[in-house]
């Protein structure tokens, strides 16, 4: 089938990089071999592949890194003794080797893959049109919503909390060429301005994007001379996805105006033709083949073959004490009342708790000496079910729901801002909130934040959340007791915990 042709596209272009990449250049693309790189560049197989590349390569740093990870244990999410293997990164050990070197990677491996989508964009400035007329507009539009993502997160990480007195800091380079030489730090402003105008030009690319006429097109054509290249909408950046990552850069810079008018347009389009329909309660309950990471709400996710070695690594039982992320509290007799879980969500039938969440024994604990089992709550989103490819391996990266909140954030209206909220709810099988109950937009923040949390869990975002309303109260990882038992509370949080210190591959490199 042509989705196993893509794959292999994509694990050959994942070799391809590791040998066109110069790994002691930090922002380079080293084609040593002239003839491999015109050989590569003169079909449409070849600027697709090289696409497709960078589409896997993803995978290395939004898998246990931004995603389902290293950046939700920094959420403090789950709980975490100081032997976890987490634990770096849940205390913000800054210092330490275990997070200097999750650093440092992430960094130069992200840049290199920038390095990558600007050859492929020059020489898409450089071809014969008439050699791939209708792959232009995917091509470089894809690799310029890339290039705006994958800086957009960097600046996300290692940028300041921004506001009008940080928006003057230096920050990271916005590399949009294939220029070897060091590129200078940036204010905070500009990254932004650059990442919102490769997003604007990446849209107006993708205005055609067969996704807003025929949806997702996640299966095979049924013409078997019809290409897949614009197939399987969701596992690339279409052009609803730019839309809502211009929506999310927008609300990160604080302008409320264009994020709203982006998310509404988005929300309206796509209600009209359903395209990211509301995942049905019998899919997400299905006793062979639960859809439980709401697969038609995504927007945009990764697919990942390596999917459920993650799952079993960070959040499957047998992963162990020291690995496993999970929610403190196991006691299924009393509700779970002594279990984060119950704080976490606030009604017993949410699908998002029922489904996603059960109790299990970590094998190997080690943290209390002579108890070899622990009860906890593990999380379940990333199970791998037998179903079909398209669901089995996706690692979601936005979905529609956040868009929905990016609305009732920015909306002057909190009727209006409540409707999106209850939208939500009202697909996870929970009561709507009384508009009585919700008087001021600051009374619909508080729904919204913790409609967000429960939307996005184990997808890399609720760290991003905090930091971008510079909260310096988070919930905690672990129960406190009191005269009625076990109870949840809040956090301090320091505002300096939120920004990642430049990696020393890269000043390093700089003071040399």
């Amino acid at each position: 089938m042509k989705m196993k042709k893509i794959l292999n596209l994509f694990v050959a272009l994942s070799i391809l990089l590791c040998a066109t990449v110069s790994c002691s250049n930090w922002l380079a693309v080293d084609l040593e071999d002239s003839i491999l790189e015109d050989k590569l560049f003169e079909t449409n197989e070849g600027y697709t592949s090289v696409l497709n590349g960078v589409y896997t390569k993803m995978n290395t740093y939004y898998g246990s890194t931004l995603s389902m990870g290293v950046i939700d244990a920094m959420a403090k999410l789950y709980h975490m003794s100081s032997s976890h293997n987490y634990y770096p990164y849940f205390n913000y050990d800054f210092e330490g080797s275990a997070f200097e070197g999750t650093s440092g990677a992430l960094w130069t491996g992200m840049y290199n893959l920038i390095a990558n989508l600007n050859v492929l964009l020059e020489k898409c400035d450089e071809a014969d049109n008439a050699l791939f007329p209708n792959y232009y507009p995917y091509i470089k539009g894809e690799a310029l919503a890339l290039r705006a993502m994958l800086h957009f997160d960097l600046f996300r990480l290692y940028g300041p909390i921004y506001s009008e007195e940080s928006k003057t800091n230096l920050t990271i380079p916005y590399q949009a060429t294939t220029d070897k030489t060091i590129q200078p730090l940036l204010p905070a402003e500009e990254v932004m301005n650059k990442v919102i105008a490769d997003l604007k030009a990446a849209s107006e690319l993708l205005k055609d994007d067969a996704v807003r006429t025929d949806g997702v097109l996640n299966s095979d054509s049924e013409d078997p001379n019809e290409t897949a290249d614009f197939r399987y909408r969701q596992y690339r950046l279409n052009y609803y996805a730019v839309q809502g990552l211009l929506a999310r850069a927008y609300l990160w810079i604080g302008d409320k105006e264009n994020a709203y008018t982006t998310a509404k347009a988005i929300i309206t389009e796509v209600e009209e033709k359903k395209t990211f329909d509301w995942t049905p309660k019998a899919d997400i309950q299905s006793s062979t083949a639960p859809d439980l990471i709401f697969s038609t709400e995504v927007m945009f996710g990764l697919y990942n073959l390596k999917r459920v070695n993650l799952y079993n690594g960070l959040f499957k039982n047998t992963a162990g004490y020291s690995s496993a992320l999970t929610f403190y509290g196991s006691s299924m007799e009393d509700g779970y009342k002594n279990a984060k879980v119950t704080w976490f969500y606030d009604q017993l039938d949410d699908l998002r708790r029922t489904e996603m969440w059960e109790v299990a024994t970590l094998e190997e604990n080690t943290e209390f000496s002579g108890v070899k089992e622990h009860q906890a709550t593990v999380f379940g989103k990333y199970k791998d079910i037998q179903t079909s490819e398209t669901r089995r391996y996706m690692i979601p990266l936005l979905r529609m729901s956040e868009i929905y909140l990016i609305a009732a954030e920015c909306t002057s209206d909190v009727t209006e801002g409540l409707g999106y909220v209850n939208a939500i709810r009202e697909h996870r099988n929970c009561v709507n909130i009384d508009a009585a109950s919700v008087a001021s937009k600051d009374a619909l923040q508080e729904y919204i934040d913790d409609e967000f949390y429960r939307e996005t869990i184990g997808e890399g975002q609720i760290y991003f959340y905090y930091k971008r309303h510079a909260m310096t109260t988070i919930m905690e990882s672990d129960f406190s007791y009191g005269s009625y038992g076990a109870y949840y509370t809040t956090i301090g949080m320091q505002l300096q915990d939120y920004v990642w210190p430049l990696p020393k591959v890269e000043t390093d490199k700089r003071l040399n």
